[in-house]
């Protein structure tokens, strides 16, 4: 009977659509307008996303023909599982606090620690004894954020095995040297170069019996939160990465010890496809990397990679977005199959992390396990038209800027040239005009404020890792937030005497005045400004009145373009110098609108910041 049975393959029915087809439907409907402008994506790496992918767009991507777990292992470095260790990183500074904590969260789910020591200068073998005590290395990754604390830690950690009769072969995790962050954050080295490369060489040395555990850390993060592109801060990290090789391998270490030292830190964005597609393409291009110095094990060529969320993208207004900013970044890195995560907790851009804080930040990661299966399936993104493309495209652009940083002498030389820091000054800039002019939108921020909200603290944003030395070889990198001139500008408007108030006359036209209002509301919420919607007004004589009892610094003419020919030069006359008139919109009448002495406009172009900013210093504020 189940011979008899015809199999049919889904939608057989439906005859098959060539791409051309396609294509000639999309142009009639898009009515003459320009197919690249209206529907090809041109990012801000610097290359082109198509509307839609067909599996003909996977005929020329070669790393298709590679499986999970395969070199150079671009779907993942395992062929079992997409696991990865839930990190939480702690402040270490006070030691028996921190393992007081980090006894707690390994009772909640997480299974890597990130001791963070950043302002500690000088640790003693009892501190660290504090710091572990009764907690079973063998079974969870530790890590330690501080470069300082690198050589110390790792004999404490050998003394504890040698004691305590531990197996060295289960023991995972990190102590994140890295003088080339050192460097790029402070302008220059801790020491001179030659002595912090030998210190890494006696690092390595050091924790040679101890496999799983990584010495040297590649921070890429800092270019993520600099303002970089996803194809500068993959580049940036190969090549601090390869000069790692480079260098060490000239000490005499060879290149499988080398690169089984080496861990990857990179930050996540909101870009959520772009990220995935990032990690795959870091580990294929660090996996050829790897091959150019003829490993004896190939194996070795696997990157390992923590992944960190977003500081780049934190608000302090609606910090709440920043949970949802957060869950989409995290989906990201363990889609991408990264080796461990953490989230940063929604609060860190104000404040120090809170109980409620790591424990959203924590189970954001649990969810995707427990709930979400997302480590029980390899490479869930593979064989996506769209992903597959992506990885192409950013694997293409990385290694071109990649060999043009080798073609200055690598990482070290190119920094101190400032090829580097003019790169990311050039994409940051960008995205700091993206978020003025809302192409990149910070919900909450420079999108649908909260116009009730008060910032209640002060904010007091430090970073001890990141200031220029006095004997610095170039400008420094400076992480920063694309939040900041945003958040600057609405905690100027709170701090005045006088909270300016903006009333919207709204009149004529049903629909566009409705429009045109909702677009000026969240235009002066951005910066705090109090908004006087109205229902609508029958006159402008009506209008300004109204305005008038409010007592109005700005009054905002939201009708359509034809009425604004009559109106808006109405409500100029009778409000005079007392107040700013302002017009919502873009009338094909501006330039009439202006010969007739109206200054202000505020539309979809408008620059948020630069237009704000002028009505601060108009206000006197």
């Amino acid at each position: 009977m189940a011979d008899k049975i015809k199999q049919t393959k889904l939608f057989e029915e439906f005859p098959p659509i060539s791409t051309q087809e396609w294509e000639d439907k999309i142009l009639v409907d898009l009515k003459g307008a320009d197919y690249q402008k209206k529907l090809v994506w041109r990012t801000i790496e610097g290359f082109s996303v198509q509307p839609y992918y067909r599996a003909e767009h996977l005929e020329n991507l070669k790393h298709l023909k590679y499986v999970p777990g395969e070199f150079p292992y671009v779907r993942g470095n395992s062929a079992k599982c997409n696991c990865w260790y839930v990190r939480q990183d702690i402040d270490a500074t006070d030691a028996a606090e921190a393992n007081k904590k980090a006894l707690d969260v390994l009772m909640k789910g997480v299974d890597s620690l990130g001791f963070d020591m950043c302002c500690k200068e000088e640790f003693s073998n009892e501190e660290f004894a504090i710091l572990v005590k009764d907690i079973s290395i063998e079974d969870i990754e530790i890590n330690i954020l501080n470069p300082s604390a690198a050589h110390p830690f790792v004999d404490f950690l050998k003394a504890k095995i040698e004691a305590e009769n531990i197996d060295k072969k289960e023991i995972k995790g990190s102590v994140g040297f890295d003088p080339m962050a050192h460097l790029s954050l402070n302008g220059n080295f801790c020491k001179a170069k030659d002595e912090v490369f030998e210190t890494a060489k006696e690092l390595i040395e050091k924790a040679k019996d101890l496999p799983k555990f990584r010495t040297i850390g590649v921070n890429g993060e800092m270019f993520n939160n600099a303002g970089a592109t996803t194809v500068q801060e993959l580049a940036f990290a190969l090549a601090m990465g390869n000069q790692y090789l480079n260098l060490l391998s000239e000490k005499g270490l060879d290149t499988d010890t080398i690169a089984e030292n080496i861990k990857f830190n990179f930050g996540v964005s909101s870009n959520y496809f772009m990220e995935i597609a990032k990690f795959r393409a870091a580990r294929m291009l660090w996996a050829k990397i790897v091959e150019a110095y003829e490993p004896n094990n190939l194996e070795v060529a696997k990157m390992n990679i923590h992944a960190i969320t977003s500081k780049f993208n934190q608000t302090i207004y609606d910090p709440y977005v920043n949970m949802l900013r957060g869950t989409t970044e995290s989906m990201s890195a363990t889609i991408a199959g990264v080796d461990s995560l953490t989230v940063t907790p929604f609060n860190k851009a104000f404040e120090s992390a809170t109980v409620f804080s790591d424990r959203i930040a924590r189970n954001t990661q649990i969810l995707l396990k427990e709930e979400s299966y997302i480590n029980k399936i390899v490479d869930p993104a593979g064989g996506s038209y769209y992903i597959e493309n992506l990885t192409h495209s950013i694997a293409e652009h990385a290694w071109k800027l990649f060999q043009t940083i080798e073609s200055k002498g690598g990482y070290v030389e190119a920094f101190k040239a400032g090829f580097i820091q003019e790169q990311v000054k050039e994409s940051a800039n960008k995205r700091n005009l993206n978020i003025a002019t809302r192409r990149e939108i910070l919900l909450g921020t420079n999108q649908y404020p909260n116009a009730l909200e008060k910032l209640e603290v002060e904010i007091a944003e430090k970073c001890c890792c990141s200031c220029k030395r006095d004997d610095a070889l170039a400008e420094p990198i400076k992480p920063f937030r694309g939040a900041e001139q945003m958040e600057s500008l609405r905690m100027k408007s709170e701090k005045a005497a006088i909270t300016p108030k903006v009333f919207l006359l709204t009149i004529g036209d049903l629909t566009m005045r409705k429009a045109r209002a909702g677009f000026a509301s969240g235009f002066f919420a951005c910066a705090g400004f109090e908004v006087i919607d109205n229902a609508g007004f029958k006159s402008v004589d009506e209008g300004i009145k109204a305005a008038m009892e409010q007592k109005a610094n700005i009054v905002v003419v939201c009708s359509s373009d034809d009425e604004y020919t009559d109106a808006a030069p109405a409500v100029l006359e009778k409000l005079g110098e007392k107040v700013i008139t302002v017009v919502a919109g873009y009338p094909k009448s501006i330039e009439e609108l202006k010969a007739k002495g109206i200054k202000h406009f505020i539309h979809m172009k408008s620059n948020l910041i630069e237009t704000l900013q002028g009505f601060q210093n108009e206000l006197g504020i």
